[in-house]
């Protein structure tokens, strides 16, 4: 005799509600009434007003700054873990701090490390996330990661550009990898960017490697912040001859002056997921949702069935 699956329920932080109501109604399910009590020094605290005894619970935040939002997640599994849900389960369309993976120069912190230690020992039991900065992060959780990829939203999106003479470029060499499995996928060439850095959040200097003279040109990368590399790469793309450039990114942490830099420059549109949400006036940007991704790893996990088949590439 076949037994009911036992039941799930989701919850949101406070900045993430606008894709944890999406994620939910896809679901068929009612989003989790939860509240977050804030005092006066800017200390806050979690609490869910309703039964999760035995419950898998599914927690809906992005860590993207401030920190409020991870402090926040935090209070929110250890929270759940008292209240004896019997698994807790973070999914974090954004995981921040995922640029700090390695020690680059001598007697720095490995950020994504440490979040990872804070997450588990909170008692997260399971994390879904989506387009990490790097992929050996799941490598700093003891626990099971189901990485995601926003390919599966980008790809159909622009398949129905129907361009002709495109070429898929990355604007530095450290996301080569993932430029390459969308050219490889969409059987078109792959153009390079070189870039050399001043400092963090500037570009010195920049060259194309790859014909991309009368091309359209579709700039592939997992985050943009302040968007100085990407407007200088399509620029750059369209100096040597590109007929269009366009630019996806999976995160949109546009700080400013990021969504002026892109209005103002040669882009024809920058395409982004709602991972993170964007509220700023750039008319260039356009928002995919990947609230159904997600839903569906969560039916998937909930049922115990296989998520890659959710992958047009990696």
């Amino acid at each position: 005799m076949n037994q009911a699956l036992p039941p799930f329920k989701i919850f949101s932080g406070t900045n993430s509600r606008y894709i944890a109501e999406e994620i939910a109604k896809d679901l068929g399910v009612e989003l989790g009434k939860m509240n977050i009590t804030r005092f006066a020094d800017g200390e806050f605290e979690v609490s869910f007003e309703e039964s999760i005894r035995g419950c898998e619970v599914y927690l809906v935040q992005s860590t993207f700054p401030h920190s409020d939002n991870l402090m926040e997640l935090l209070l929110m599994i250890e929270a759940a873990k008292r209240a004896s849900a019997s698994s807790v389960i973070a999914v974090i369309p954004y995981f921040g701090w995922a640029r700090q993976d390695r020690k680059d120069k001598p007697r720095v912190s490995i950020a994504a490390k440490l979040v990872s230690d804070l997450l588990v020992a909170a008692g997260v039991d399971r994390v879904i996330t989506m387009d990490l900065h790097a992929d050996q992060i799941q490598g700093f959780f003891n626990i099971p990661v189901d990485h995601l990829y926003a390919s599966s939203v980008f790809i159909p999106y622009i398949q129905s550009l129907k361009l002709d003479d495109m070429v898929i470029a990355t604007p530095d060499v450290g996301g080569a990898k993932r430029a390459n499995s969308y050219a490889k996928y969409l059987d078109v060439p792959l153009v390079l960017c070189h870039k050399q850095r001043a400092k963090a959040n500037v570009v010195a200097k920049m060259t194309v490697i790859g014909d991309v003279k009368d091309k359209n040109v579709i700039l592939v990368d997992d985050m943009v912040d302040t968007a100085g590399t990407i407007t200088k790469a399509a620029d750059l793309m369209l100096a040597n001859g590109a007929k269009s450039v366009r630019a996806l990114a999976s995160h949109a942490i546009m700080s400013d002056p990021a969504s002026e830099r892109v209005n103002d420059c040669g882009l024809t549109e920058m395409i982004f997921t709602n991972s993170i949400p964007y509220h700023k006036d750039c008319k260039k940007c356009t928002i995919l949702s990947v609230a159904r991704l997600f839903a569906d790893t969560i039916r998937r996990v909930h049922s115990n069935q296989s998520i890659s088949s959710q992958y047009l590439i990696k």
